[in-house]
């Protein structure tokens, strides 16, 4: 089979003339067809599995409504005992070097992701979202979707920079087939994943995307996981309501993020083993259906409901609550899944609240409180992500309304905006890790020497003789000595070549001083002076360090910059991919 697949590469490459961007194209269509039937193969299995449990088809939340309250209790608590053994399988004799997410695979790996890992950790997926968890199932399909990338691409031998596009690939095909949402799905894994946007990698993951999307509508009972009414018309002042609701969700965002995280840590404290710990969690959520059955699964029927039926504002707060509670529970025990589709859920309900309190305040100027629900998903998931671009794409392609562009393009720029001056949050810890890098290279753009200054050390006045300059020589291993007066004022330096070959040549040197070997005329930096400019001075000098001097006009000695240290803090700067 593999030598087979790489004669079918050299033959189509030798017949068709490709080169390795074209080339890539092609392959980015097979794995679009390939994530789209993995993403499909798992919702199956959380059917087949729901369908073996309960007896019946339909929604997760419909299940829930039908069976007895016992049941509740302890279904969700069984799913996770027993997802917690499927983990425990998938950690046995894992390398814990490996990047098991797609996303390090793609960012800071070399694209290979780990088959066995993720398929037990999918199976473990399989029982958490069947039995009721409060988990979104996206993140093991786009987890399958980047593993038939991986494999593919690792069958026809593919070096680590496109094996890392074609996991990329996979994961957009992953992303458009859950959410039906094609360039959304593209930008998603642009902006969050890959962090950038060049048609190298834009093109490839855009033909994936659209070819995954194309290949789900090939199945009977396929359709859009949302189901958008019409958006109405939003007009004057009644914009600076969507700037508010983007204000509300980009302070909201970082604290839901902050929950979760608080509730992992509480989670790993306890001296539990995993299983029982899965367990812990999915009985909090089966305690909390008791009251509020739309706490299972990952919400897209109750987010439906609230776009197309009135709901009374306790209603909302009392699910918004006991939801937020049940996603911390099973997020923060361990559980396999996505946090994408329960912060829709936030936003949506959070969005409709704003839009039933804005209602009240203004009856007569306001739209229906679903078109604030819709909005809000929108402005929360941009707020969750820090990807404000990929969240007004999904919602817009959701809605394929232009009367919907205009409030939710303003809500998601405020939100992202107010989420990352709040706190230093994100959905996803490849989004931190490069917000930190960005910032760092900011800072050293504008890093002056002051801030690499060292103590200079291998100081002599003009009186110091041959002897006491030798001996500094042998205690430092300097090519120059820095000479400076009475006042530190800097002089010049004294070369140990220049002492060397007196010594050599047993010239008498015992008269000589540092004023004697002075050098007056040598390079140096000044502590304003740029990271770029003090560059362009040590490419101009061999040594391993230059002095510093408060000024030109005040030439005080202010210590030494070495190039180590300036070339550590470029190469910070100017990271090499």
């Amino acid at each position: 089979m593999l030598s087979f697949l790489l004669k079918l590469r050299t033959r189509a490459q030798t017949l068709f003339r490709l080169s390795d961007a074209h080339t890539m194209l092609v392959w980015s269509v097979i794995v679009g067809v390939a994530g789209a039937f993995a993403t499909v193969a798992f919702r199956e299995g959380i059917a087949l599995l729901q369908r073996a449990i309960s007896g019946n088809d339909g929604g997760i939340v419909e299940m829930a409504q039908r069976l007895p309250w016992t049941v509740r209790i302890w279904l969700p608590a069984a799913g996770g005992l027993i997802a917690g053994f499927f983990l425990l399988v998938a950690r046995r004799g894992a390398d814990r070097k490996a990047h098991t997410d797609y996303m390090e695979a793609v960012a800071i790996g070399d694209g290979v992701v780990p088959v066995r890992l993720s398929l037990w950790r999918s199976v473990s997926s399989l029982f958490t979202i069947a039995s009721g968890g409060s988990i979104g199932r996206e993140g093991p399909m786009v987890q399958l979707a980047a593993l038939c990338a991986s494999l593919i691409g690792r069958w026809v031998h593919f070096d680590p920079p496109r094996l890392r596009l074609l996991v990329a690939c996979g994961a957009a095909a992953g992303i458009t087939s859950a959410y039906n949402a094609p360039i959304a799905g593209a930008f998603f894994v642009t902006e969050i994943v890959l962090g950038s946007i060049a048609m190298e990698s834009f093109g490839p993951v855009v033909v994936a995307s659209v070819v995954a999307n194309i290949t789900m509508r090939e199945f009977a009972g396929y359709k859009p996981p949302y189901e958008m009414p019409v958006f109405p018309p939003v007009t004057g002042v009644e914009v600076l309501l969507f700037v508010a609701l983007g204000l509300l969700c980009g302070a909201a965002a970082p604290q839901f993020l902050r929950l979760l995280d608080v509730s992992k840590t509480m989670f790993r404290r306890l001296p539990l083993p995993l299983p029982v710990t899965l367990a812990l969690g999915g009985l909090v959520v089966g305690i909390l259906s008791v009251w509020s059955p739309e706490v299972w699964g990952n919400g897209y029927s109750v987010v439906n409901s609230v776009l197309h039926s009135p709901w009374t504002w306790t209603a909302l707060v009392f699910v918004l609550v006991f939801k937020l509670v049940a996603t911390a529970a099973t997020v923060g025990s361990g559980a396999v899944g996505g946090v994408f589709t329960p912060t829709l859920f936030v936003g949506a309900v959070l969005g409709s609240l704003f839009g039933q309190g804005m209602h009240a305040l203004w009856p007569h100027g306001t739209s229906a409180p679903f078109a604030y629900a819709m909005v809000g998903m929108g402005a929360f998931l941009a707020g969750a992500t820090q990807a404000p671009l990929m969240a007004i794409l999904m919602i817009f392609e959701m809605t394929l309304s232009y009367q919907v562009v205009l409030p939710l393009m303003l809500s998601c720029v405020v939100a992202y905006f107010v989420s990352r001056a709040i706190g230093k949050t994100s959905m996803y810890e490849i989004t931190l890790v490069r917000n930190r890098d960005e910032q760092e290279r900011m800072r050293l753009r504008a890093t002056q020497m002051r801030e690499l200054i060292k103590p200079a050390e291998t100081i002599v006045k003009p009186t110091a003789t041959v002897q006491d300059m030798t001996r500094v020589f042998l205690e430092y291993p300097v090519k120059y000595l820095y000479v400076t007066d009475d006042a530190e004022c800097f002089l010049g330096v004294v070369a140990l070549k220049d002492i060397t070959s007196d010594l050599l040549d047993k010239h008498d040197t015992s008269a000589r001083t540092a004023a004697h070997y002075l050098q007056p005329h040598f390079d140096v930096l000044t502590p304003d002076m740029p990271l770029g400019v003090a560059l362009q001075h040590f490419m101009a000098f061999q040594g391993e360090r230059l002095p510093v001097v408060e000024s030109a006009a005040c030439p005080t000695l202010a210590g030494v910059v070495y190039k180590t240290s300036l070339l550590d803090a470029y190469f910070r700067m100017n990271p090499a991919r």
